[in-house]
């Protein structure tokens, strides 16, 4: 990168960083979606309802209780369920089954016609939003149409949607639109040190997309995927939550202005968390001909610096497929819907998520005498 593209860059990071804060000063980050409904778009008695809701995380089947019952249910369906042990286990993980319902909420992205998946998110947020206040106090969400109005998808879970995510990069890559998926694939094995043996498990790819239309003969056609979602910097949810009641219970809609200035931190979304993954797999994928996806929303992309792209697959190491969201009319949820995918290298997607450049060397000894002074450091 040259100096006046390292000037350039600077110079849009702190214009971008002085609009955030222009726009929180009268906007706040609140719920965008509750356990996978439109917050804002809910009416008073559905948000009591889930105000109302408290988890019971202990009513919950461990993996080895749901296997049993899913081999069990099987067993019953296939008529080979015969032996009275085996009915009464099936009855008593069937009415642990009712009760883990009853004390959870299912995760409608991860569930499927056959596999439910209980949300896992304390509190049950998927994703935030900014909202406005008008001089008038009236509150509305900023139109997701708007640069600044986009969802932040704060669960990982939420790209499971429908797995759109996943057949659009089956289909971008593998040039397969049903792939077939492993998860957590150990990629990196330890060597013997004092307090470990050879051979364990350091580092996992967290999905894998297969194509497994090929015939058993022909060499192996996958893609590596990475989800990341955004972390917020500011407090938890749990006075907004406490406050959406006060609210609800005082005879108010439950639309409230945000209790607590919250801010995307992209920082340790990007270059603390997503960057160190792809410098340890992607040379290694690289080498094996292999490609990294990354699935992220508009928002999240929007925050990353400059990256020059390639046109050609073939040309890239990381695809990057950007999601964007739609509310659905009548029904109180948002969808993802593709946005479009960057081809970039290795070396341009950890130039764009470092995003920043050192300073100058007098400004940064200018900032040490500060310190060992006392004083506030210098800007």
């Amino acid at each position: 990168m040259t100096i006046n593209e390292q000037m350039q860059l600077l110079d849009r990071q702190a214009v971008e960083e002085q609009r955030l804060t222009e726009v929180l000063a009268t906007s706040r980050f609140g719920i965008a979606e509750w356990y996978g409904l439109s917050f804002f778009d809910l009416d008073r008695e559905q948000r009591k309802e889930l105000i109302d809701f408290r988890p019971i995380p202990k009513s919950k089947l461990n993996k080895q209780e749901r296997v049993r019952l899913e081999t069990l249910a099987a067993q019953e369906v296939a008529g080979t369920l015969s032996k009275p042990r085996d009915i009464d286990r099936l009855n008593v993980l069937r009415n642990k089954s009712d009760a883990e319902l009853r004390g959870n909420k299912i995760c409608p992205f991860k569930s499927t016609e056959t596999v439910r998946a209980l949300c896992n998110k304390p509190g049950g947020v998927c994703s935030l939003r900014l909202y406005r206040r008008s001089a008038d106090g009236i509150i509305s969400p900023v139109p997701i149409e708007e640069e600044q109005g986009g969802l932040r998808a704060t669960c990982p879970n939420r790209f499971h949607e429908s797995h759109k995510a996943f057949k659009w990069v089956g289909e971008t890559i593998l040039g397969q639109p049903s792939p077939d998926i492993a998860v957590e694939v150990g990629f990196l094995e330890s060597e013997q040190t004092v307090d470990s043996d050879e051979g364990a498990d350091v580092g996992r790819l967290d999905m894998i997309l297969v194509d497994t239309s090929k015939p058993r003969d022909h060499p192996m056609m996958w893609a590596a995927l990475e989800i990341q979602a955004v972390y917020f910097s500011g407090k938890g949810m749990a006075k907004e939550f406490s406050e959406i009641e006060q609210d609800i219970d005082q005879g108010g809609s439950g639309i409230i202005w945000p209790t607590e200035v919250r801010r995307p931190d992209y920082r340790s979304s990007g270059p603390k968390r997503l960057m160190p993954q792809l410098q340890i797999k992607v040379p290694t994928l690289r080498r094996w001909g292999k490609k990294m996806a990354v699935v992220v929303d508009r928002s999240f992309y929007k925050s990353i610096g400059t990256m020059e792209t390639v046109s050609e697959l073939s040309n890239a190491d990381i695809a990057w497929f950007v999601l964007d969201f739609e509310l659905v009319p009548g029904e109180n949820r948002f969808k993802i819907k593709p946005a479009p995918v960057y081809f970039t290298t290795l070396e341009e997607s950890v130039k764009g998520l470092t995003g920043g450049r050192p300073i100058a060397q007098g400004r940064f000894e200018d900032r040490i005498r500060a310190k060992l002074n006392g004083n506030v450091t210098p800007s």
